[in-house]
């Protein structure tokens, strides 16, 4: 039981410990609408955790770990839980803007998988960071402001559109890039143009056109 000057202490200390608690690892015991609870050393930690981590969690009795942040306010120690830390940076750099708390940065990654949410920001479509709880439109606005020259695309693509002949230049600058635009022209938002081009098994002989067919097909299915 921590007494009122040792709360006091610990919350005043927040900035400095935030990752106090780096992971947790152990069986998953208990799965709730928004929270998990993970057996670790005879303890049950409950987790916080967005909607796309639930979807992707194991069966209960499987071993689970996951990435958290640990937040301690005056009334409450919250343990906010992600699959990988890309994830767990994201919901920093989130909580990081003005006006977005623990809360709301989870409702956000709830409305949008993380790689969707970098493709938002960098591509500044503010209508679909909006489609979140209790995010409006100036919100988003601000979000995409704060957070945009923090991500490149090299952090919205995976490691297969990164041509490692080229020093590791991402080829979202070039082919991948240009087939995103391409569908942004057609209609389609920078959200649903970068999950559809994410899906392409790219390689290195792939057109732009080739990668815009392969892509299309994808999104006949989103």
């Amino acid at each position: 039981m921590i007494n009122a000057i040792g709360r006091m202490s610990l919350y005043n200390s927040q900035k400095e410990r935030d990752g106090v608690i780096s992971f947790v690892k152990g069986p998953l015991a208990e799965i709730f609408e928004d929270t998990v609870v993970i057996e670790s050393g005879n303890l049950g930690f409950e987790v916080h955790v967005p909607v796309s981590v639930l979807q992707k969690l194991p069966g209960i009795g499987m071993e689970t770990k996951l990435y958290t942040y640990f937040q301690v306010r005056e009334d409450a120690m919250c343990l906010y839980g992600f699959l990988n830390r890309q994830d767990l940076q994201m919901f920093k750099q989130l909580i990081s803007v003005n006006g977005i708390g623990p809360k709301g940065a989870l409702g956000v990654l709830s409305a949008l998988e993380p790689d969707d949410l970098r493709m938002a920001i960098v591509s500044g479509d503010s209508r679909a960071i909006s489609k979140a709880p209790g995010i409006g439109a100036k919100t988003a606005q601000r979000i995409i402001l704060d957070l945009k020259d923090k991500i490149d695309m090299a952090d919205v693509l995976p490691p297969r559109f990164v041509s490692e002949g080229d020093g590791g230049k991402p080829l979202s600058d070039g082919v991948a890039g240009e087939a995103v635009d391409a569908l942004t022209a057609l209609g389609y938002s920078a959200s649903e143009a970068g999950r559809a081009v994410r899906q392409v098994e790219m390689t290195e002989s792939m057109t732009v056109e080739d990668v815009l067919k392969a892509s299309l097909k994808h999104l006949a299915f989103i």
